[in-house]
């Protein structure tokens, strides 16, 4: 018996052992799929317990009710006018009702369960390595206590206090770098080091290179923005583009869905102004947690971009306390008349949402688009993992006022200009490519030969995407060896 297929018999054992079910990518897009007892079990189970059922909640479609629901459309927030100061709708698909509070169970769970079903991670005997800046390695160890494996998560020790709290819960090994959300290499440094010393005994699962991370959104997030397009839209509206931060580049995989749908759509890249890669080469430190830098991710597909846009974190940070504080709620809904159902669900945008909307907001300015534009972006996650970053502004800068609140309004969202972007030509696009050589090929062990298809092979990305029907099956098949799935058919 080779490894792998002893391997691949120790992960099935568990999972009868711990009865786990493995979702399809069908079943995420559409949990109408799901075995109706097992959807009449998750009524009586909370969306964040660590029970091995909640693997079938990795959809945009969960109920937004904390214990015990059931599945439903898209969630999703349409942001008016009257706050973004642009004709066009802006569309923002919500994280906060997936497990963990963010859509980054299920960038994890491409990578993770691919190991798992082809017998190339033993979670008898190895752990689950997360490099992450903060909710992949919080997805990471999520879904690797769901399908009974230990983990490791590496992050920066300057990352918010409420992920190391989660962390520890779960019972994840937490090793902070140095450095916030910019210092990247630190995180990879860390990894080299523990590879070298406990060699088999760990599985990195890097965010930045893992295609089942970005092949996720493929396969879920694009299809859901598709589905909130066609339930939304009047007629004449067009689907003219998405902004994203870049991060790990996962979230960008839907571009790759959609521009298959919509192809005259435009993709626009973000990233913070202060730490500016795409735009200038450069490098530095910022405030947005959740989108990286310094680097290219592997799975980032330059040639589907169109545009790259500077996020100034300061800007960021006083429409947090705009959007959360109750002399910033009362001003948007007295003084500025917007929807208060609304203000009180701005809570769902967490500290890279709100870059997001400033991003889809530049976008939309940018091509002077109107009210028959509709622009698509994401939540990653919301508020409840930024309490301490509120905290930490009432300490340095006081109480948030009224007037507070005026300034921040019209300077921060009206008064946000097209500043700082980048509409790109062919070469723009090569240059942002070639430096994922000094990080991936100079440090991380990547060939020449995969970064020049990468540009040059058209079928590159398509063939790994294209992946997404053949992975069901094995999934399918996988679930069929351990047996669970009979209980519920």
């Amino acid at each position: 018996m080779n490894n792998q297929k002893k391997v691949l018999e120790n992960t099935i054992k568990r999972c009868r052992e711990r009865h786990i079910i493995l979702p399809t990518y069908r079943q995420m897009r559409d949990p109408n799929l799901i075995p109706q007892k097992i959807r009449d079990k998750l009524k009586n189970i909370g969306l964040w317990d660590l029970n091995s059922l909640n693997m079938f909640r990795i959809t945009w479609k969960n109920e937004p009710v904390e214990t015990g629901g059931g599945f439903g459309e898209v969630n999703f927030l349409e942001l008016p006018p009257e706050l973004t100061g642009v004709k066009a709708r802006i569309i923002m698909l919500i994280g906060k009702f997936f497990p963990t509070g963010a859509h980054k169970v299920g960038a994890t769970f491409g990578p993770l369960v691919e190991k798992l079903i082809t017998g190339r991670f033993d979670p008898t005997c190895q752990k689950a390595l997360w490099p992450s800046t903060g909710n992949y390695c919080r997805g990471g160890a999520y879904d690797s206590y769901l399908l009974g494996c230990e983990s490791i998560a590496v992050l920066p020790e300057g990352m918010s206090a409420e992920r190391f709290e989660w962390l520890h819960k779960v019972g994840a090994e937490v090793i902070a770098t140095p450095g916030t959300e910019s210092n990247v290499k630190e995180i990879y440094d860390k990894v080299k080091e523990l590879i070298a010393e406990r060699g088999d005994e760990i599985v990195n699962l890097n965010q930045f290179e893992e295609i089942g991370n970005s092949l996720w959104h493929y396969a879920v997030t694009g299809p859901a923005m598709e589905e909130v397009f066609n339930k939304v839209k009047n007629d004449g509206d067009k689907f003219y583009g998405m902004f994203l931060t870049q991060g790990s580049a996962g979230t960008l995989g839907s571009a790759d869905y959609l521009r298959e749908v919509f192809p005259q759509m435009k993709v626009c890249a973000g990233e913070a102004l202060q730490c500016p890669t795409l735009l200038l080469n450069g490098y530095g430190e910022h405030r947005i947690e959740g989108i990286g830098d310094k680097h290219v991710p592997w799975i980032h597909n330059m040639k589907n971009m169109d545009l790259v846009a500077g996020i100034d974190d300061n800007p960021n940070i006083r429409i947090m306390r705009l959007f959360n504080e109750d002399a910033g709620k009362e001003f948007l809904k007295n003084e500025m008349e917007i929807n208060p159902e609304l203000v009180d669900k701005l809570q769902y945008l967490g500290i890279s949402s709100i870059a997001n909307l400033m991003g889809s907001i530049k976008l939309a300015k940018y091509y002077e688009m109107t009210e028959k534009d509709v622009v698509f972006t994401v939540a990653t996650d919301s508020m409840e993992m930024y309490q301490s970053r509120l905290l930490e502004e009432n300490e340095k800068h006081g109480d948030f006022s009224n007037r507070e609140a005026a300034v921040s309004f019209e300077a921060d969202l009206m008064g946000l200009k097209t500043d700082n972007m980048i509409e790109m030509n062919y070469y723009d696009k090569k240059r942002m490519h070639n430096l994922k050589y000094f990080t991936w090929v100079e440090q991380q062990g990547k060939t020449v030969e995969e970064l020049n298809a990468q540009w040059y092979d058209d079928n590159y990305w398509k063939s790994r995407y294209a992946k997404v029907e053949e992975w069901d099956q094995k999934i399918e098949e996988f679930n069929e060896r351990t047996g669970v799935i009979k209980e519920y058919q």
